[in-house]
């Protein structure tokens, strides 16, 4: 029997439960930006610093060069800026995005114990991303507005945190402000979840597949969870770029939101520029994503240790 007949004559799984989901998914959150904040810092200074005028070189040369200035401007601690923002809402946007996917995956289970195809997965991994837009969106905007304020010409920082950065907005533009660039979060988050979860479960399908317990490990989901954010931003990074441009730029700047940001990119700066900050994340999304999984299996084995049938 080849492996893919293994995969797809392995026993089903339980029905989908989004409450469980939901903590599950935000204690994994929380495992994602501890580990990961730092280079998601770097990622967003690429993609937002200035354009060089003519002859002049541009602010960071890369990703090694971002993280030495930062480093040497600002200390270590700069690296961690705007942590707050996703650290407060990691909780609940992981936990709104898991349970969006357990979600999806219950919409489309049939019986008790339904294994869903590949495709099915997919669907319910770009659900998820819909339920985690309206969290995700403003805690996005905050995050970039403190991670790249300092850092342009003159230096100004005009937020002292999170909170200030969140009532300033309000005042300035209302709701609107605040949820600036949700439809560029939404545009990168629902096909980019749904490859998310879709390479997580066949990666540790094939490993359930090769194990002699029929069982996951601890390595198998350490991996799987690497891959699957990596799999993330090379489907999510265009859209990511574009959202950071939008969420980081004085109101007014782009008249018609993500789409005048597109345009604006791609005739000054070229398609490339569209994934800006590659580097960093791709450095970053293994390890951060790897600590979100094991975190989620962690919990899962506590609440199955201490409640085996929620």
């Amino acid at each position: 029997m080849t492996t893919l007949e293994k995969v797809e004559n392995a026993p089903a799984e339980r029905k989908a439960n989004p409450l469980k989901s939901f903590i599950t998914g935000g204690f994994g959150g929380i495992c994602n930006v501890l580990s990961g904040h730092p280079l998601d810092t770097i990622k967003v200074r690429l993609q937002t610093m200035p354009r060089p005028a003519p002859g002049e070189k541009p602010m960071y040369s890369g990703t090694l060069d971002c993280a030495t200035k930062t480093i040497r401007n600002e200390g270590f601690r700069g690296l961690y800026k705007g942590m707050s923002a996703p650290l407060t809402g990691v909780a609940p946007i992981f936990a709104m995005c898991f349970a969006g996917y357990a979600l999806g995956k219950r919409l489309q289970q049939r019986g008790e114990d339904s294994k869903l195809t590949y495709p099915q997965i997919f669907v319910a991994g770009s659900f998820s991303g819909l339920f985690s837009t309206f969290i995700m969106a403003p805690g996005e905007r905050i995050k970039v507005l403190l991670q790249t304020q300092g850092t342009g010409p003159g230096g100004e920082k005009k937020y002292t945190g999170m909170i200030d950065c969140a009532g300033k907005l309000y005042k300035e533009g209302g709701l609107r402000s605040v949820f600036k660039g949700s439809c560029a979060t939404m545009l990168r988050d629902v096909p980019a979840n749904g490859l998310y979860f879709l390479v997580y479960e066949y990666i540790q399908d094939v490993a359930k597949a090769h194990s002699k317990t029929g069982e996951i490990n601890t390595a198998s989901t350490i991996f799987a969870g690497g891959a699957a954010g990596m799999a993330y931003w090379i489907l999510g990074m265009p859209a990511d770029v574009l959202k950071s441009r939008l969420q980081s730029a004085p109101e007014g700047t782009y008249k018609h939101g993500v789409r005048s940001v597109f345009k604006d990119l791609i005739v000054k700066d070229g398609p490339l520029a569209l994934y800006r900050g590659v580097t960093p994340i791709m450095i970053r999304a293994f390890p951060a994503n790897a600590a979100c999984f094991f975190g989620i299996e962690l919990a899962n084995k506590f609440f199955n240790l201490v409640a085996p049938n929620f």
